[in-house]
């Protein structure tokens, strides 16, 4: 399956974010993602709006379901939803909440928005694909930096590193919102236990494309996207 590609995120992106009002308060939320989100949509991820229900498509996860306007501008650049629905979020008849539903938002994977979720979701949807033997079919999870500080988070890290669920990639976009933090860096808490682990600028596309494929055989990965400051 190919991806749907085009040269300018930015150009493309910028009108179609002005187009959803309504939830200003979680503008630096959706902002902090959109360049990994363009990378994702744009360069890495084997869907496209023809195969959302293709078996061995690939599958990407939003546990940062809060704050969603960047990834609807994404799915409606690409194709998957129409243009026109952003123009009216969260209202009576929209399709597109404050936080994503599966049921309604063709290529949403997963209902989010309740944090913290998103990465056992994640390792559940691999260990699927392993049983079935879909093996070249790889599940992004993208989570933010203070959804770490949930507990459910950790179980998934380490059972994903005893069971080498390699084709499993978390994506942590790193704004410095955590409450706590993590001793010697986030990758650190990953690389523990057994996962492979590639810190990146989290506007540099070159350098988040190269991470977001330099995944190894036999270990899960994870991309810290750090966020120098919210915009």
């Amino acid at each position: 399956m190919a991806t749907i590609t085009s040269t300018d995120g930015a150009q493309v992106l910028a009108p179609l974010l002005r187009r959803i009002t309504g939830d200003e308060k979680h503008g630096p939320s959706a902002h902090s993602t959109i360049d990994v989100l363009w990378v994702l949509y744009d360069r890495v991820l084997r869907v496209t709006p023809q195969t959302v229900d293709a078996p061995d498509r690939d599958r990407f996860l939003l546990s940062k379901g809060h704050g969603p306007a960047a990834y609807y501008a994404v799915l409606a650049a690409k194709g998957f939803i129409p243009e026109g629905w952003l123009d009216d979020l969260a209202g009576p008849a929209s399709r597109l909440g404050h936080h994503p539903d599966r049921l309604l938002v063709p290529g949403v994977e997963i209902g989010t928005g309740s944090l913290g979720h998103g990465l056992g979701l994640g390792v559940g949807t691999a260990l699927g694909l392993r049983a079935q033997g879909l093996t070249d079919s790889r599940v992004y999870v993208l989570t933010g930096d203070a959804e770490l500080d949930e507990g459910a988070n950790h179980e998934a890290i380490a059972y994903a590193g005893a069971t080498g669920l390699d084709t499993l990639t978390a994506v942590v976009v790193d704004n410095d919102s955590a409450s706590h933090g993590w001793p010697g860096g986030i990758a650190s808490r990953f690389t523990v236990n057994g996962w492979t682990a590639d810190t990146v600028d989290g506007r540099d596309h070159a350098a988040l494309y190269a991470a977001l494929t330099g995944h190894r055989p036999g270990q899960p990965h994870v991309v810290v996207a750090r966020i120098e400051s919210w915009r």
